[in-house]
């Protein structure tokens, strides 16, 4: 049994990882930003560390006392704020892969498919520097270079799994890049199998599925896989793609930015002998990446993945055209009749009429386009649950008006808790 330490534990890859080597049997350090969570592996220990200032070596030998393996599992597609390439990717990795060479520790590193002579983008530059560095000054370490990785929790498989679920799914061009994805439980078993074995050290060892595919052969296996039946895609003509990764680098955020767009375009396969090594067996296809249980599940996953998104395009309709017909496409002194029955008259009903219909559409903007909406879902049920109680004590008839206009709450404050609910998981 190894005493193995791993940064960026609580992520994609590190969870998992951390998962399959405690289960084989090693003592597992999880080196994470926050160690005072609550939601935490109880048969793991945790130690704070933060990549976006931990540059020095020092601090890091203190971290690896009775460490055996350390493995580095940090990494970012995209920056944000103070989580930089320079600083997540080479900085705080060479920090500690000085103190693992210092003190006699086995590394790890888990780098990207494309970190070679070839690589353009930042991403892969950073991925590049820190192994080439990691490599040239410590005999005891072994690059790992995995393709796209397939499983639960992962963002690239949500978002191909919501790609492939769409009635219509669009491609880039012909949808002829090439890719070749990788099952989360297959690069997890090929990691311990590395962490096991010295055979590899000194290594860069690329982990992928079985064969290359094609970007739109793959999202018709993941269709295929949820029983969603033959796939329909719409080809975008590039000139489009490279637009939508211009503005998407502009904006900051986005499917797929300049850098991610050209990756793509590179692909991302290698030769599969080292991955079937390791695991001793084929890797799994694309066809067996779903449970026979799983796939109802994943299926349902998938379609709530844009389904979601209509349903706030919807709620966001509603917010904004009441807030604009309440500016005076509606007749303004029949709204302000409604407001004299409720109570509101002389200087406070166009303060009431116009705050409200604000209000209206700034939850509608808000729904579109804010990140976190957490306490606005809250804020627009409390608000239409506020309208429906006033307009049933002032305006009851509004209850068994032909179309509606109070019954329809109902539905939008279900669909507004469905919203609360799938975002808060």
């Amino acid at each position: 049994m190894s005493t193995i330490l791993i940064t960026g534990a609580t992520g994609f890859i590190g969870s998992h990882l951390a998962a399959a080597l405690a289960d084989a049997g090693h003592r597992i350090v999880c080196a994470i930003k926050n160690s005072g969570g609550e939601d935490l592996e109880p048969r793991f220990t945790y130690i704070s560390a933060d990549y976006t200032h931990d540059f020095d070596i020092n601090v890091w030998k203190t971290r690896l006392k009775d460490i055996d393996v350390a493995i580095n599992a940090v990494g970012i597609l995209r920056e944000h704020g103070n989580q930089t390439f320079a600083a997540l990717h080479e900085r705080a990795p060479r920090a500690l892969f000085e103190a693992c060479a210092a003190g006699g520790v086995k590394v790890v590193q888990i780098s990207a498919l494309g970190a070679d002579e070839k690589a353009s983008s930042r991403y892969h530059l950073s991925k590049k520097a820190a192994d080439d560095a990691l490599l040239s000054s410590w005999n005891r370490s072994v690059v790992v270079q995995p393709s796209l990785v397939y499983g639960p929790g992962g963002a690239s498989a949500r978002l191909f799994n919501l790609l492939a679920s769409l009635p219509v799914i669009p491609v880039p061009g012909p949808g002829d890049q090439q890719i070749q994805p990788i099952h989360i439980d297959d690069l997890t078993d090929a990691i311990v199998a590395l962490v096991e074995t010295d055979r590899y050290l000194g290594c860069r060892i690329p982990l992928v599925g079985p064969k290359p595919l094609t970007l739109q052969c793959y999202l018709k296996e993941l269709r295929s896989l949820m029983g969603l039946g033959p796939a329909t895609f719409l080809h975008v003509p590039l000139l489009f793609i490279d637009a939508a990764a211009q503005l998407s680098q502009w904006l900051g955020r986005g499917l797929m930015d300049i850098e991610t767009w050209q990756m793509l375009q590179r692909g991302n396969t290698a030769d599969a002998s080292s991955t079937r090594e390791l695991l001793g067996r084929e890797p799994r296809s694309v066809n067996a990446f779903g449970s026979r249980g799983g796939v109802a599940e994943l299926r349902l996953s998938a379609l709530l993945g844009w389904l979601q998104l209509i349903l706030r395009g919807a709620i966001a309709a509603v917010w904004l055209v009441a807030g604009f017909v309440s500016m005076g496409i509606y007749p303004v002194e029949e709204s302000y009749a409604l407001l004299a029955r409720v109570g509101i008259t002389g200087s406070f009903a166009p303060i009431a009429l116009y705050g409200a219909a604000a209000l209206d559409i700034a939850f509608g903007l808000g729904t579109l386009f804010l990140q976190h909406r957490k306490f606005l879902w809250i804020a627009q049920a409390a608000l239409i649950g506020l309208y429906t109680v006033t307009i049933t004590f002032f305006l009851p008839e509004f209850w068994l008006h032909p179309f509606g206009p109070l019954i329809k709450n109902l539905p939008i404050l279900a669909a507004i808790w469905l919203l609360y609910e799938l975002e808060k998981r």
